[in-house]
């Protein structure tokens, strides 16, 4: 490979790399609250887009079912902790008990549902979820229904815990960051999320990614020369689900709350779907770009767009395209502009074009 087609390739891999150093310092460059949400949420974002593009991105499979695997993981460690109380022993079995479950669920929808064609295999898994979000409102003993479940974390990560004293007997503290419970809960959550997105990494780059790929391109193909397809597709979709459902624990680990609307909501779907697209399927690269795009929008666009009207208070007309309130109007505009720009995402598209100069 000449290093002309490698241009688009480095300048993605540089720019991930750039937003790993900042979910790594995130703590003590932003220093407040909601910017450390935020970096959470990013973290957790990546590995779901990444798990999702191993079905859609990697194996052509279209599923509408991945937040309820992410809820499984989630509700595994929510009703634990509640009911086992905070410790290390809930959250290990809470996650164990949604990676199985998950299972079960993919492996029955797999071989159920993978031989018949892409539309009808995607109205199965809206199906799934719908019965599962259902019954989460609904087993309201079991989940919290609509209000969901609230707990307490492993005492590590609680705000009060000093991870490391100075000589006084203080909690320590860098750079105005203090070492306590709240910090440990976020690397926890990057460190969690780091390792399952190498995971993957590795994975796509093995022979069993290119037989994955070979399947996408042309699956009679693929079956012809010998690979038994049902059978890739269903271990891919069980590999996914079990990524989701981890991340999902995870998740609930930091937030300390569960509900249908933090876990198993269709919105989160949707936000999935749409951060495939602008980074690129068929690219982990393409998972992190878009995850940190669509999130940082979610949080700050809103904020933009507030200062932006008042600073445009004496022009009547930008100034009302730009109030706050319609900050959806124009997330859904970006995201049109960047898919006319970038067909294939960002990091698609910018490989491309590495490759073709």
């Amino acid at each position: 490979m000449s290093r002309k087609s490698t241009t688009g390739a480095l300048a993605i891999k540089g720019i991930v790399a750039l937003i790993g150093a900042l979910l790594l310092f995130a703590p003590f460059l932003f220093q407040d609250v909601r910017s450390l949400e935020v970096a959470a949420r990013i973290c957790i974002f990546i590995v779901l887009v990444a798990s999702f593009d191993l079905l859609i991105g990697y194996t052509g499979i279209v599923s509408f079912a991945h937040t309820m695997f992410f809820g499984f993981g989630a509700y595994g460690a929510a009703i634990l902790l509640k009911e086992m109380g905070p410790g290390w022993t809930p959250v290990i079995l809470g996650g164990l008990a949604g990676v199985a479950v998950s299972l079960v669920f993919a492996v029955a929808i797999g071989l159920l549902s993978l031989r018949v064609k892409a539309i009808f295999f995607a109205m199965i898994t809206l199906a799934a979820a719908s019965v599962v979000l259902v019954l989460a409102s609904q087993l309201s003993q079991f989940t919290g229904g609509e209000d969901g479940i609230t707990y307490r974390a492993p005492d590590l990560f609680k705000p009060a815990t000093k991870i490391f004293t100075d000589a006084d007997g203080k909690v320590l503290s860098l750079w105005g960051v203090k070492f306590n419970g709240k910090l440990a809960a976020y690397y926890f959550v990057f460190a969690c999320s780091l390792v399952l997105f190498l995971l993957m990494l590795r994975f796509v780059a093995s022979p069993l990614g290119t037989v994955l790929k070979a399947i996408r391109e042309n699956e009679a193909r693929a079956e012809a020369i010998g690979y038994k397809v049902v059978a890739y597709r269903t271990f891919i979709f069980c590999l996914s689900a079990t990524i989701a459902s981890l991340a999902g624990t995870v998740y609930a680990v930091w937030l300390k709350y569960t509900g249908p609307d933090t876990s198993l909501s269709f919105a989160i779907m949707i936000d999935i779907l749409l951060m495939v697209v602008i980074g690129g399927m068929g690219t982990m690269w393409g998972a992190v770009i878009g995850a940190v795009l669509m999130v940082v929008a979610q949080y700050y666009l809103r904020d933009l767009m507030g200062v932006a009207s008042e600073a445009l208070t004496g022009v009547p007309l930008l100034s009302e395209l730009l109030a706050p309130d319609r900050w959806l109007f124009w997330l859904g505009l970006i995201f049109i502009l960047l898919v006319y720009f970038f067909p294939k995402g960002i990091a698609g598209t910018a490989m491309e074009k590495g490759a073709r100069a």
